[in-house]
């Protein structure tokens, strides 16, 4: 109760010192945004980097459901307590639960409802069903109370289906390994489960009602199901209420109850709600955006709203964080710089988790959902991440104070003492991650990167391309960490393996091309066709050679000289917004939307792309392209998102470019600047004080970029580092109509 009143009293005094806003960040949020097209989010009720996400299913079949909820469906399977948000897989959906009044349905089946009573919003979700029966949730970091009124007279009922699962209907018929339930308390229910999906995982649940049941029967199952499913019956008169308390935890039934016991005994609904809405107001109020209209607070606190619905602490009620769900293919471009300036004091957590990780595993992390790793996608970025905050951190204020730029660019400067031991044991869980073979690692083959300097593709059938550049970053990155720590042998041979893009850019085609293993180019060569998956005749991930042929972050100036300089390389990378916007190729592609010429904005690969116009002297380009983006693919409504939301990465690209700045590099602390889109915002620093960034101007006509200054100086350069934000101040674009103004 104390923690409650806390939340809401911190969450007033950040609306006071915001401004005194009349309506309070959440009621900003519409959760629906991107649940139907490609954005693949949910309107489940969820919890802060919370483990339950507890909501609706209106489906359970192929690609489209990968959260389980597609906004323009009108029926549903039931409510399940766990959810992704915005992914390209599918997985979770714990625990479905369905009010019936009469006969429960011998099998599964959709149950209409009334779409314009449904309420999604952070912390609650409610829906009215076709028969009269509302259902009500409101969640905690573990747990979440649901509300069940019975609107007819009948034989009350509620279905607990525990072999559910979102994974297709076929395969989730056979994905529970293992059920041990306990139904000995008549007003409880409890279980372990082992189940496979994307991963292989276990999960535990114990859940209680306000009312005993007055009998138990177990549906029908086929033989593959291990689940049972119940329909439990209640003396609950017509309108009358069923109150259910449930936890879910990763780590045993024992922990659940105690997640229970901690987080929901004794507490009302009402309450519940209130303290998830107050917990999810302080975290958005991170941010302000005074002057903004109303379809742009929606946009911009939704996608801080989609910022924060993971990494999920999975983790018991009061231990030290344990946090999953990284999709750090994607979220390592924006999102993740993006939490060390909003949540830094969450960063350490989530670096900690992902470095426990890896010491389970024997390699660092590529994909991660329950702690365990799917290896989806390619490269290894939660490495980046990890040396982004090693770059940021691990050096003491005493040492920074005074020394601005200084302290993150002199290699010499010493380690904060205190935390010396740890970085030196995460850089040698990274060296080892990027100099060894792993058992189970299916897409790294160091020997041959150092033998060609590339991934020959009669060698490696598929992605061969797209693997040699993502995993090239990789090496930047840690080279960057043993220079720092004084490794200055092997910082020269990860600077060295991070300049192998060089050996699949052909200067005659001026793209990145596939290469065999006597150093022929791929012939013939089709630079829009896309491809995807490591057993397919292709050199590239979800994308093609048009669109990886930018992905050299770590040296964007010998990028530009490749081309033969600012001029031939604007000229080039214009080309790619204005072809044809076709989509084409073998492998799977649905995720490369959001079409400008052949950028893709809704995959992640290129989100940066729009910013390389800056390193050759064309700031007006990315000034126009990045307005395009957001009056095309952010839009506030459910398919406003242009591609999958991919657990925050997405609304990163918003948030950064709504500032006016983006982590083109996203490893080392510097933003490069683009061109505002929202008249001011406030950054609510976590050490105290405010980072302001405002577009005087502003207009539909002046989207470019005059003049910027920097604390009242103008500022030099394209760029801003970590250490400017974070010391407070404030940054102000002069914007104009004129590209020929445009700096």
């Amino acid at each position: 109760m104390k923690a409650f009143f806390v939340a809401v009293a911190s969450a007033a005094l950040a609306a006071c010192a915001f401004g005194g806003a009349e309506r309070d960040p959440a009621s900003w949020v519409d959760p629906r945004i991107g649940a139907s097209a490609n954005g693949h989010t949910t309107a489940a009720a969820a919890y802060p980097f919370g483990l339950v996400q507890a909501g609706p299913d209106t489906g359970d079949f192929h690609w489209d459901y990968c959260s389980g909820y597609r906004d323009a469906d009108r029926s549903l399977y039931g409510f399940s307590q766990t959810h992704l948000s915005g992914t390209g897989c599918p997985d979770l959906g714990d625990l479905l639960l369905l009010p019936v009044t009469g006969d429960a349905p011998a099998r599964r089946a959709q149950v209409p409802f009334i779409k314009e009573t449904e309420v999604a919003e952070p912390g609650h979700y409610a829906v009215t069903l076709a028969d009269g029966t509302r259902c009500e949730t409101a969640v905690t970091p573990h747990g979440a109370i649901w509300r069940f009124t019975y609107a007819k007279p009948g034989a009350h009922r509620l279905v607990v289906d525990t072999q559910w699962g979102l994974m297709g209907l076929e395969d989730m018929l056979r994905h529970v390994k293992r059920a041990d339930l306990d139904m000995s308390d008549a007003r409880g229910m409890s279980g372990s489960l082992d189940v496979v999906g994307w991963v292989s995982r276990s999960w535990h649940f114990a859940l209680e009602t306000d009312v005993p049941r007055t009998g138990a029967a177990e549906l029908p199952r086929t033989d593959a199901e291990k689940g049972p499913r119940y329909a439990l019956d209640f003396d609950i008169p017509e309108g009358g209420t069923l109150t259910v308390r449930l936890a879910i935890s990763a780590n045993g039934v024992a922990a659940a109850k105690r997640n229970l016991a901690a987080e929901l005994a004794g507490r009302g609904f009402d309450e519940v709600k209130a303290s998830a809405r107050a917990a999810w107001n302080e975290l958005l109020s991170v941010a302000a955006i005074p002057g903004a209209d109303d379809a742009a607070k929606t946009s911009f606190y939704t996608s801080l709203y989609h910022l924060f619905f993971q990494p999920n602490d999975i983790s018991d009620h009061g231990e030290k964080p344990f946090y999953s769900t990284f999709s750090t293919w994607d979220t390592f471009r924006a999102a993740h710089p993006l939490y060390t300036i909003l949540v830094p004091g969450r960063v350490p957590g989530m670096v900690d988790s992902m470095l426990e990780q890896g010491r389970r595993t024997g390699h660092m992390p590529i994909w991660t959902l329950w702690g365990r790793d799917n290896q989806c996608m390619i490269g290894t970025h939660s490495i980046p991440v990890i040396v982004d905050w090693f770059l940021k951190d691990s050096f003491s204020r005493k040492e920074r104070k005074g020394r601005k730029n200084e302290w993150l660019n002199n290699p010499v400067n010493p380690v904060n003492p205190v935390k010396k031991d740890y970085w030196l044991a995460a850089y040698a869980q990274i060296k080892d991650t990027l100099t060894k073979p792993h058992k189970g690692r299916i897409k790294e083959r160091w020997d041959l990167v150092d033998r060609y300097g590339y991934y020959p593709f009669d060698v490696i059938k598929g992605e061969s391309v797209s693997r040699l550049l993502e995993c090239a970053y990789d090496d930047w990155c840690a080279g960057k960490m043993a220079e720092k720590l004084g490794f200055a042998e092997d910082a020269a041979f990860f600077f060295r393996r991070s300049e192998n893009w060089r050996n699949v850019f052909d200067k005659t085609e001026r793209l990145v091309r596939g290469r065999d293993s006597n150093g022929g180019w791929r012939t013939p060569f089709d630079p829009l066709a896309l491809g995807h998956g490591a057993d397919l005749e292709n050199d590239f991930t979800e994308g093609n050679s048009w669109q990886y042929t930018w992905h050299v972050m770590q040296n964007p100036e010998g990028l530009v000289a490749a081309f033969g300089g600012k001029n031939a390389f604007a000229e080039r990378l214009d080309r790619l917004f204005r072809l044809p916007d076709t989509v084409e190729g073998a492998g799977f592609t649905g995720d490369v939307s959001g079409l400008i010429g052949q950028y893709a904005h809704g995959n992640e690969p290129g989100h940066h792309t729009a910013y390389f116009f800056q390193y050759a002297g064309r700031g007006d380009r990315t000034a126009e392209i990045v307005r395009e983006v957001f009056d095309k693919f952010y839009l506030p409504k459910p398919d406003g998102l242009c591609g999958n939301d991919d657990c925050g990465q997405m609304s990163a690209w918003y948030i950064f470019s709504a500032m006016g700045l983006y982590p083109f590099n996203p490893c080392g602390g510097e933003y490069v600047l683009g061109a505002p889109q929202l008249p001011k915002v406030v950054l609510r620093l976590a050490g105290g004080g405010t980072f302001a960034i405002v577009a005087k101007n502003l207009s539909r006509a002046n989207m470019y970029v005059k003049s910027v200054a920097l604390n009242g100086s103008p500022l030099a350069g394209f760029a801003i580092r970590h250490e400017d934000i974070m010391g407070g101040g404030e940054l102000v674009f002069e914007m104009c109509s004129d590209p020929k103004e445009a700096r």
